[in-house]
C-alpha cells in the first residue's frame, strides 16, 4: 500500500465545481491513468482519497493537497505524468511525493490557510491599511452570519493570524491573508472582507495550505 500525496491546481475554468464533483474528476482521471486507488472496507466501500480542506465553490487555489492511497508501485514522477494527461483543463498535479502511510490524516495535519483576495477600494489606500491595522489589533471581534440554520454568532478575530496588503492599483488591492483552518473553526475570506468594511470579493485564490510540522 502507498500513499500519495498530490499538490494541485485548480483554476477558473473549474472554480464552480462541487467538492463532490472534484471527487469524481480525480477518481476519473484515475482510471483512465490506469491507476486504481485502494478502497475502504465495509459495506459501503470508498477510494482513499481526501482533500486537506475541500474548497467553496467560485474559489480557486494554487496549492491544494489531497492524499490517496494505491495499491500498485508507480513512482510520483509516473503518477503525476500519467494522470495529468488525463485532467480537465483548469486542473493539474503540480507535484506529487509519497509519504508514510502512519502519519495522521491529511486534515488532522492542517493548521492554516494563506489566500489572496481581490476587492474594489473606493475610499483609497490609507483607509484600507488602517482597516487592516485595525483588525489585528483587536483582542477580540464578535461576528455573526446567517446560515440556512439561523444565525451563528462567534469570534471572528482567533480564527485570523496575519493580513497584508500584497497589490494596490487604482481602485482595486490585492489582500493576503492567513486564516486558521483546524478544530478551532476555518476562517472565511469573504467573511474577513466583510469584518474589514469592503463588499464582496472580486476573486479569491487559495494560496497556500500549512501543515504541522511534526
Amino acid at each position: 500500500m502507498n500513499r500519495l500525496r498530490i499538490r494541485f491546481r485548480r483554476g477558473a475554468e473549474i472554480k464552480y465545481i462541487s467538492h463532490l464533483d472534484i471527487i469524481r474528476v480525480w477518481i476519473r482521471a484515475f482510471r483512465r491513468a490506469g491507476i486504481e486507488p485502494a478502497y475502504s472496507e465495509g459495506f459501503n466501500p470508498h477510494p482513499r482519497i481526501s482533500l486537506a480542506a475541500p474548497l467553496a465553490i467560485g474559489v480557486t487555489g494554487d496549492a491544494e493537497l489531497m492524499d490517496v492511497y494505491i495499491s500498485d508501485a508507480v513512482s510520483p514522477h509516473n503518477f503525476t505524468a500519467a494522470v495529468n494527461r488525463q485532467m480537465p483543463v483548469g486542473m493539474e498535479v503540480l507535484n506529487t511525493y509519497q509519504v508514510d502511510c502512519g502519519l495522521p490524516a491529511l486534515q488532522a495535519q492542517l493548521t492554516a490557510a494563506e489566500y489572496a483576495v481581490e476587492i474594489t477600494v473606493e475610499e483609497g489606500i490609507d483607509y484600507l491599511r488602517q482597516a487592516l491595522t485595525s483588525m489585528l489589533e483587536k483582542e477580540q471581534f464578535p461576528w455573526q452570519h446567517e446560515r440556512d440554520t439561523g444565525i451563528k454568532s462567534y469570534d471572528l478575530r482567533p480564527l485570523v493570524e496575519d493580513l497584508w496588503l500584497e497589490s494596490y492599483s487604482g481602485n482595486i488591492a490585492v489582500i493576503g491573508m492567513r486564516l486558521v483552518c483546524d478544530n478551532r473553526g476555518s476562517g472565511r475570506p469573504e467573511q474577513v472582507i466583510k469584518a474589514l468594511g469592503f463588499e464582496r470579493p472580486l476573486s479569491v485564490n487559495r494560496t497556500r495550505l500549512i501543515l504541522k510540522t511534526s
